[in-house]
């Protein structure tokens, strides 16, 4: 296993202990400042597993299926938590995870017919605002600039996904005459 898939499977196996650190009072007080650094790492990885893959050749289709995979589910297991922690309301935590299914099925009608789908600009965006909205989350800074920021976080978040989605789709329609859909 490679370099990039050993960051990936990485990513994979915090997600749990995140998950514990942000729904328990584990180590007191610190409890969520630990779930944020673990966010953080696993975050970096993604992109650093990429960048290694790409630039050292070592894209492998394990890595073509677990990376995205691993994203979702941390991305995914985060706003869950924040959801009973009344920080993200759950309506927007369902867009947002319709949003994944409905690409990943899509990739998957995409290869059943030969075609790729690349990740586009709109999708990385979107990655980058859901990961800047959960750690401001996390974060959970006092004051009523700090909710404004949360809010204006949480809609942009909302927002690329749901553009991200509406790009995908456009640039990709042949997929759904070709896919028998």
């Amino acid at each position: 296993m490679n370099l990039p898939n050993k960051l990936t499977v990485l990513r994979v196996i915090m997600i749990p202990f995140f998950v514990v650190f942000m729904l328990t009072d584990l180590a007191g007080q610190y409890s969520n400042y630990i779930a944020l650094v673990i966010f953080c790492v696993a975050s970096l990885t993604d992109m650093l597993d990429g960048k290694i893959a790409r630039k050292y050749n070592l894209v492998t289709n394990f890595g073509k299926f677990m990376d995205p995979l691993a994203d979702k589910l941390l991305v995914g297991a985060a706003m869950i938590c924040l959801i009973p922690m009344d920080k993200l309301p759950a309506w927007i935590v369902i867009v947002i995870i319709s949003r994944e299914f409905i690409i990943s099925g899509f990739r998957l009608v995409a290869s059943d017919s030969g075609i790729v789908i690349a990740a586009s600009y709109w999708g990385k965006f979107k990655t980058v605002s859901q990961m800047f909205m959960i750690i401001f989350l996390i974060l959970d800074l006092p004051g009523h600039t700090a909710v404004m920021i949360e809010t204006v976080l949480i809609y942009l978040a909302l927002i690329l996904t749901v553009v991200s989605l509406i790009d995908y789709i456009a640039k990709n329609k042949e997929v759904l005459t070709k896919g028998g859909m």
